[in-house]
């Protein structure tokens, strides 16, 4: 294992720099989350260019590589101001899981989309009284001669507006022993029955948020991913990707905070003529900040090279610290620069301080800190579980 980066990452990286430039904070990114728009041109351009679907598998017209190259694209967006949501969900959790899981059918049909961004595919766990915990889930699917028909509700869905599909984590009932087990749906948007309804959101995002209500939705048996009765080890095979997503998002987002803070303490004079970031009260901070971020960088870094290496649990592990690392750096690097500008860094032109609450997102989702503090007490320490 080596963090020394292949010639071919590095090019990549420096790729998607270029791209990511050209849709800056400042000229591109913040006008448009202000007005809460979705990022439609970068997205389109970095579909185009094979960026989006990076991990995705050669045959279906992805790049073949890893999560470690989706990754490594969403931190050079997110450096930039312009980081994309719909990437953590679209080819992370459900291109991941339709590569491993689908069939050839939902192969040739998604997999082609999701790789140049033609087509978007959202994701719907969360439900208002179960959050993320898949055991609670109470949205059910049941058979109908060669048909499913789901019924349940979901909440906090990203996106939806801007998607053909919602893969929909539901429960199935074992005709053996009645008990309900989770299982994987591709639900069309359009689909009679399925409604949802915009969320008002308090932060500055392109990407609306949307409750979702499905009454009697009924699907195909080709609807299904994978098995019915083996959703759960399905589940998790999209939930890492999702959390290295996160963190490479959030690790993005800091580093734009923070160069923007650099450039600013090299210029800025208040006393004696000098640059304010010659005063310790300033460097340190930001140089602490600087060191936290590329810790959270490495254990991002790690998680993504053991889930393209097969390792399960290792990324498991890897890619929740990681996550929350990124997350407390990403806040702790935004509040730094806010206040490395001063009164400057509350203005709209800085614009710092409407990306706080964005950035705040890390801390909750996909996964609050408390439960990957959970994870790591019960899993990494051995400590009893304590939920």
């Amino acid at each position: 294992m080596s963090f020394i980066e292949t010639d071919e990452q590095k090019a990549l990286r420096d790729a998607v720099a270029k791209l990511a430039a050209k849709y800056n904070f400042r000229d591109y990114a913040g006008p448009k989350a202000r007005k809460g728009e979705p990022f439609d041109e970068l997205w389109d351009e970095a579909g185009k260019l094979g960026f989006l679907g990076v991990n995705l598998p050669e045959e279906y017209g992805g790049g073949g590589a890893g999560i470690y190259e989706l990754a490594l694209v969403q931190e050079e967006l997110a450096a930039q101001g312009c980081g994309l949501l719909l990437m953590v969900v679209s080819p992370a959790i459900c291109g991941t899981i339709i590569t491993k899981y689908g069939t050839e059918a939902q192969k040739q049909h998604w997999l082609t989309k999701l790789a140049d961004g033609s087509g978007k595919m959202v994701f719907g766990i969360t439900e208002p009284d179960a959050g993320s915990n898949s055991h609670k889930i109470t949205t059910t699917a049941r058979r109908d001669g060669d048909d499913w028909i789901l019924n349940g509700r979901k909440i906090y869905i990203s996106g939806v507006d801007q998607a053909e599909a919602v893969l929909i984590v539901a429960r199935s009932e074992n005709a053996k022993t009645g008990n309900l087990q989770p299982a994987l749906f591709i639900v069309p948007t359009d689909a009679p029955g399925f409604v949802k309804t915009k969320q008002e959101m308090d932060i500055i995002e392109p990407d609306n948020q949307f409750t979702l209500f499905l009454d009697d939705v009924r699907l195909p048996a080709a609807a299904l991913v994978g098995q019915e009765d083996a959703a759960i080890a399905q589940l998790f095979a999209g939930l890492n990707p999702e959390r290295i997503m996160g963190a490479a998002m959030a690790i993005g987002m800091g580093r734009y905070a923070i160069d923007r803070a650099v450039a600013y303490a090299k210029e800025r004079t208040v006393w004696k003529g000098a640059p304010i970031g010659s005063h310790q009260g300033i460097s340190h901070p930001l140089a602490q900040v600087k060191i936290e971020l590329e810790l959270a960088k490495v254990m991002m870094q790690k998680a993504a090279f053991l889930y393209d290496s097969g390792d399960d649990f290792g990324a498991a592990e890897a890619a929740n610290m990681a996550k929350y690392a990124a997350a407390e750096a990403s806040i702790k690097a935004l509040d730094q620069a806010i206040q490395t500008h001063g009164g400057a860094g509350l203005t709209s032109d800085v614009g710092l301080a409407g990306m706080l609450a964005a950035s705040r997102i890390a801390r909750v989702a996909p996964v609050s800190r408390e439960m990957i503090l959970n994870f790591v007490a019960q899993h990494s320490l051995g400590l009893p579980r304590s939920y």
